[in-house]
């Protein structure tokens, strides 16, 4: 077979919510869209934004010659204005244009962060659960992704982080709100874990970073506000993009944000449009930078995602599922009532509903369920979650 050893083995472990989704597809050609439940997939439905509509079609108006060419591999001067104003609210802090460099999305930030500040055999060290994709793109730059666990209520459990750093610690990995808990971390844990990283930093001889991935951000419920990550260490790189806040993931627009204060600051930014260039990216697309260089703050209604969240907590509480509330993002990870998440995943699927286990997200004895979904297909989905939990007692 002519396909990579490492790229089979990959595939297997990325499969499993692609997978779910293609059932789904299968599902829905099968039984009639009405009577499948996808829960699989994070992918937005609800439409951006007005603003951003309008914005769109007069940027694509504006047709000039070299509107649609290169551009300086960090970005639009202005959309990094624009961009590091947005940061400099969110952080507290004041962030310059320089500060920002414009990337294809989070992932790509997050794969020219590493591919900046990695050498083979340093180590991403990430609570879990978490992103899938986070341990691909570790390996992608010669890194490894090394785990540690949360406590019962998915909040950072310091010490256990403090015990797993190691000499070969580069970067601690954080999404907040997270995917798959919407578990906000607070900012008194940032705090701590911020002074923690810095006095290993000074123990193990080398820098350690926190990098903040957040394309979640603003996606919150319940009145709760995301912890600005850049105050707990000059240290501090923010990954995030405009893919969930503007419903608009196929765009692939986001950024990486360096602390303003950071030391040797000039060089890991060289080092980052360096990557961003060479790592075959060239820059982030023309077009939508020009649009969310005038957004000003426009983004999807959070109340949309509340109401969901709310309509799903009562199936799940109907079925007797125990889950921890979700503060932001569109996911909750519910408890099994077996320990073989599979097994009841497959319960599921035998009621046409459609979730993914959680040992995908390095936590097993959990399912994600994905609530980008109309509030019908959430409700429509009660009686099919009573039967799974009915079936797994029996087992």
């Amino acid at each position: 077979m002519g396909i990579a050893r490492k790229m089979r083995e990959m595939n297997e472990k990325s499969s499993t919510i692609r997978k779910m989704f293609e059932e789904g597809l299968r599902m829905k050609a099968q039984f009639g869209v009405d009577n499948v439940y996808d829960f699989s997939l994070g992918n937005p439905d609800v439409p951006p934004p007005a603003r951003f509509s309008q914005i769109l079609q007069q940027v694509a108006a504006e047709e000039r010659p070299g509107v649609h060419s290169y551009m300086p591999n960090p970005g639009f001067m202005a959309t990094r204005e624009a961009v590091a104003a947005r940061v400099s609210r969110e952080q507290g802090l004041k962030l310059a244009g320089t500060d920002v460099v414009m990337n294809c999305g989070a992932a790509g930030a997050l794969n020219v962060i590493f591919k900046a500040v990695l050498d083979p055999g340093d180590e991403v060290l990430v609570p879990a659960p978490y992103f899938v994709e986070y341990g691909f793109y570790a390996d992608n730059h010669g890194g490894v992704l090394k785990t540690v666990a949360c406590d019962a209520q998915f909040n950072l459990d310091l010490n256990a982080i403090e015990a797993a750093l190691t000499p070969k610690t580069k970067v601690v990995l954080l999404n907040s709100p997270n995917n798959p808990t919407g578990q906000i971390y607070p900012a008194a844990a940032l705090n701590e874990l911020g002074a923690l990283l810095d006095r290993a930093s000074r123990k193990f001889g080398h820098r350690i970073f926190m990098v903040a991935d957040e394309p979640y951000r603003n996606i919150v419920f319940d009145n709760n506000t995301v912890a600005p990550f850049m105050q707990a260490s000059t240290n501090t790189l923010v990954a995030s993009s405009f893919s969930k806040e503007l419903s608009v993931p196929g765009e692939r627009i986001g950024y990486i944000a360096v602390h303003p204060d950071m030391e040797d600051k000039e060089a890991l930014l060289s080092a980052l449009i360096l990557g961003l260039r060479i790592l075959g990216f060239v820059n982030a697309p023309a077009l939508m930078q020009r649009v969310v260089a005038r957004l000003d703050g426009a983004a999807v209604e959070s109340g949309v995602y509340a109401q969901r969240l709310a309509a799903f907590c009562e199936v799940l509480d109907a079925a007797g599922l125990e889950y921890v509330r979700p503060k932001g993002a569109f996911y909750l990870f519910p408890k099994t009532p077996i320990a073989d998440d599979a097994r009841f995943c497959a319960l599921l699927q035998d009621e046409r509903i459609l979730a993914v286990p959680g040992r995908s997200f390095g936590l097993a004895g959990h399912i994600r369920l994905a609530f980008c979904v109309e509030e019908k297909v959430i409700r429509a989905s009660a009686e099919g979650f009573k039967r799974a939990v009915a079936a797994a007692g029996k087992l």
